[in-house]
């Protein structure tokens, strides 16, 4: 490509855009911008890409990665960035593996770009990977959640550059679930589905978060990631916003997206959560509660989805929450745990309830809530006010140190 082709597609990339957001956006009034579009960090070419050239790159995205409709990629190899190498979180660089999978390493048909998967035989990028670059950028689509693993690999990639002494771009993009709740985890629980001390909802975008691992000193070793944040413009972390890609095969509706912080804690009990069907994370059930409800589905082997799902081919009874209102949650920043406790009062056998030998996705309820006492608190009968009482003074002290690293308001 000539330099004034590629001169011509910059420009059309980046044509209309703004300087990116700073510290300073969190001072502005949300009903300023809140009519405007919000615009991502990889939306803002003009802020990241000269800063690319020349150097060799290498990018950890997904499906989510884009500009637009097109992919991260595919745009900065036709503005001759010179990416060496693409790394893939869990469900894989296009997002197409199922949840919990190894994905093992590939060339992108698409580009020939090496695909070094961080789901399979290893969490972070090698020393020798490390070499080949001069910079990392990460462009991932977060859904806001604890157990939600993109902040897991964040926190690696961190890690990885740091010992390499390698810079890490963050391309930011919005929080779906922009709230603060749940119980703050527990570090003896410390696990593949929790690696950090915050809330289910911890209500930080991608960048905010990494601002966070680098000033709480998660990093081990006293390591510190030198960081180069594209903000987001016209964003708040009130404003609702819809992805315009699936973030994972499960997550396969904005209704499932705004869902899963509450159903997510199901995938520690003996009920579906719709596994193996086409709502998954949108319905409950359990083929033991037939006669308790009228609605019912039945999970089925979905390659690429779930192919041994819960209960399958076993008709399911419980709940249809495919129309409830999700503008709830945003409403009153709060999960929503009555589900819970509605159905293990509903559940005939309590004592399987919590059984998860049946299932074999990853974790327990102990590992998706953060604590022991959940589960402790559900069994005794105690109330939703009672349970969000034992959250303190932990979740209070978090959203205090959580307001030091946020970018937006």
């Amino acid at each position: 490509m000539s330099k004034f082709a590629g001169a011509l597609a910059l420009l059309l990339i980046s044509v209309f855009q703004q300087p990116a957001a700073s510290r300073l956006v969190a001072a502005r009034p949300v009903v300023a911008f809140a009519k405007q579009p919000i615009r991502t960090g990889a939306e803002q070419t003009a802020q990241y890409v000269p800063y690319l050239k020349g150097k060799r790159v290498g990018i950890l995205g997904n499906q989510t990665s884009i500009i637009g409709k097109r992919h991260l990629v595919d745009s900065l190899k036709v503005l001759q960035i010179n990416i060496v190498k693409v790394f893939g979180p869990e469900h894989g660089f296009r997002g197409n593996a199922s949840n919990g999978a190894h994905v093992q390493d590939e060339v992108d048909q698409a580009t020939g770009i090496p695909i070094v998967s961080l789901y399979g035989a290893k969490r972070k990028p090698s020393q020798t990977d490390m070499a080949a670059l001069d910079v990392m950028v990460f462009d991932l689509q977060d859904v806001g959640c604890r157990f939600y693993t993109n902040i897991n690999t964040l926190g690696d990639i961190m890690e990885a550059c740091a010992e390499a002494g390698k810079e890490l771009v963050i391309l930011d993009r919005p929080n779906p679930n922009g709230f603060v709740d749940g119980p703050v985890l527990d570090m003896k629980l410390k696990s593949g589905i929790g690696e950090f001390p915050v809330p289910i909802t911890h209500g930080m975008t991608i960048g905010e978060f990494a601002q966070m691992i680098n000033g709480q000193g998660w990093l081990p070793n006293n390591l510190k990631c030198k960081l180069k944040i594209i903000s987001l413009q016209n964003y708040a972390h009130t404003l609702g916003y819809t992805l315009p890609v699936n973030p994972s095969p499960n997550l396969n509706t904005q209704q499932s997206i705004l869902l899963y912080p509450s159903l997510c804690l199901f995938e520690g009990t003996i009920l579906s959560q719709g596994r193996g069907t086409y709502m998954p994370f949108t319905v409950l059930g359990s083929p033991e509660l037939k006669g308790k409800y009228s609605f019912s589905f039945t999970p089925v082997s979905l390659p690429g989805k779930s192919e041994t799902p819960l209960h399958q081919d076993q008709v399911c009874y419980g709940l249809d929450l495919r129309k409830y209102d999700i503008a709830a949650f945003r409403k009153a920043g709060k999960i929503n745990i009555n589900w819970l406790l509605e159905l293990y009062k509903a559940y005939p056998a309590k004592e399987k309830f919590f059984d998860r030998s049946q299932s074999r996705q990853i974790g327990n309820i102990d590992g998706l809530a953060g604590t022991t006492l959940l589960k402790e608190q559900i069994i005794a009968g105690k109330s939703e006010q009672e349970i969000r009482k034992t959250w303190e003074p932990q979740l209070s002290a978090y959203k205090a140190m959580r307001k030091k690293y946020t970018l937006y308001p």
